[in-house]
């Protein structure tokens, strides 16, 4: 069975950076593509980016185009988020999912196997 399990979060100020990773165990990430959501407090869970099984294909929220960067090493069974030029607005818990197929959307309700979540903070 699939398990996720994500870090890399933190504080960090405003203009910084930080990489999260989402490890995968029971199965091979090779034939799921893997999403990246984000939730802060009182808000409803939103798509940040997404990333192909065959990692040809990419998608973005437009909030994070141009600052963060989804990327996978299915050697080591792990997608990555870079997330450059932070700001107090991306401050959530994050999260990544896994599903079938090579379709890349940002819809939560496509995705059956979560992780934990991992705490971003942003602040000065």
């Amino acid at each position: 069975q699939l398990q996720l399990v994500e870090s890399g979060g933190g504080l960090v100020q405003p203009g910084g950076s930080l990489r999260l990773s989402c490890a995968a165990s029971g199965a091979t990430l090779d034939y799921y593509t893997i999403g990246w959501f984000r939730q802060a407090p009182g808000k409803e869970r939103e798509g940040v980016s997404c990333i192909s099984s065959s990692g040809g294909s990419t998608n973005y929220a437009d909030s994070v185009k141009g600052r963060f960067t989804i990327s996978r090493d299915n050697a080591k069974n792990t997608v990555y988020l870079q997330m450059n030029s932070l700001k107090p607005e991306d401050t959530a818990i994050y999260y990544c999912a896994a599903k079938y197929g090579s379709s890349c959307p940002l819809s939560m309700y496509y995705f059956h196997s979560w992780g934990q979540g991992t705490q971003v903070t942003v602040s000065s």
